[in-house]
């Protein structure tokens, strides 16, 4: 992960106030980002992340648009409803909601808002799949899915288990909304008085979109291009085979456009989407070539144990339950990219294990 204060060649923070209120540790203000189109953090409970930011739309006609709703809490639930009688409105007034993609920190409100005010809620296919992943089985049986997913990848069952957590922690992600409406690549949005296309950009999920504005050259990017950080790209028992491949090629569609100004969902917004999207792409290029040299010193070894021998943003020790899982599933799309350039192989069986190539 990049350095926070340092900022990538050929990019310019122009979010000045989301950066110093994320310099400060603090949440920043509700902003009018354009005529008719505010920025509003939601805060996420107990995460570095800190907040979302979601964007309201006043459209043509009255009522607003939003892309993505917060984390469901009290907390967020009073954000988002606070930041909205500031700009003069309401949730009742929501007539849609554009959701970027399926996690909880970006659609947990929905059903909240759609309850509230009736509005339709779109997403693009292959995550309204995830979304029935999670809501349409017990949580008993995701808690289970997940737990022999991670022993696959080489963990203890005892401590895939303990990194899970229990149905209880789960049964929340049973309440989240199924979206309504569908949006492929290249479709608009109903947001009158708007001209959003959809840009599916997979990796970060399966479904993660972007929205590019035609009027005014704005790129919602969601969670696929932040200014600071490089989104978790991991492999999951429902998701694609090649998330990291996907997002990088999905990162070349989304910077070979003319962006005016990135509006990301975390930190703060600026200009350079094509340096920003050449950077992570380099950045991933890195992490491939040290998994290789990983592969290489410990050859037979699982994802889990790989992931140990990687550098993180903080000491290996120190990573548990969600932070953990985050990891080696990231280490196993790497992996699986690897295999896909011909430079790994995998041994087969019920927990493989990876050696470098003959070549």
């Amino acid at each position: 992960m990049e350095d926070p204060g340092t900022a990538v060649a050929g990019t310019e923070v122009t979010g000045t106030v989301q950066h110093e209120a994320w310099r400060r540790r603090v949440l920043p203000p509700v902003e009018e980002v354009r005529p008719g189109l505010w920025s509003l953090p939601v805060p996420i409970p107990h995460n570095p992340l800190r907040y979302v930011t979601a964007y309201a739309l006043a459209l043509a006609g009255g009522g607003l648009g939003l892309v993505d709703t917060g984390w469901e809490s009290e907390e967020g639930w009073r954000a988002l409803r606070d930041g909205l009688a500031s700009i003069g409105a309401g949730v009742a007034d929501v007539r849609g909601v554009l959701i970027t993609h399926a996690h909880w920190d970006h659609i947990g409100l929905g059903a909240r808002v759609a309850a509230a005010s009736g509005a339709w809620v779109a997403i693009h296919p292959a995550d309204l799949r995830a979304v029935h992943h999670f809501t349409g089985k017990p949580p008993e049986q995701v808690v289970a899915e997940e737990v022999a997913f991670l022993v696959a990848l080489g963990a203890d069952p005892a401590e895939a288990a303990a990194d899970v957590g229990t149905p209880e922690h789960m049964a929340h992600l049973a309440g989240m909304v199924v979206p309504d409406r569908l949006l492929e690549h290249g479709d608009r949005a109903d947001l009158p008085g708007w001209s959003l296309r959809a840009v599916h950009t997979p990796g970060h999920t399966a479904g993660h979109l972007c929205f590019a504005e035609e009027r005014t050259g704005l790129f919602f990017s969601g969670d696929h291009v932040l200014p600071r950080i490089s989104p978790n790209v991991s492999t999951s028992g429902f998701g694609a085979a090649d998330p990291l491949g996907d997002f990088l090629a999905s990162l070349e569609v989304a910077g070979s456009g003319a962006a005016a100004e990135v509006l990301p969902a975390h930190e703060w917004r600026f200009r350079g989407l094509a340096a920003r999207t050449a950077e992570l792409r380099a950045h991933h290029e890195r992490r491939l070539a040290e998994l290789l040299a990983a592969i290489r010193a410990h050859p037979h070894a699982t994802p889990w144990q790989l992931a140990a021998h990687l550098t993180w943003s903080r000491p290996w020790e120190d990573y548990e339950r969600r932070m953990r899982i985050f990891a080696v599933t990231e280490t196993d799309a790497h992996l699986r990219l690897l295999a896909r350039r011909g430079l790994v192989v995998g041994s087969g069986g019920p927990v493989p294990t990876w050696t470098v190539a003959a070549r």
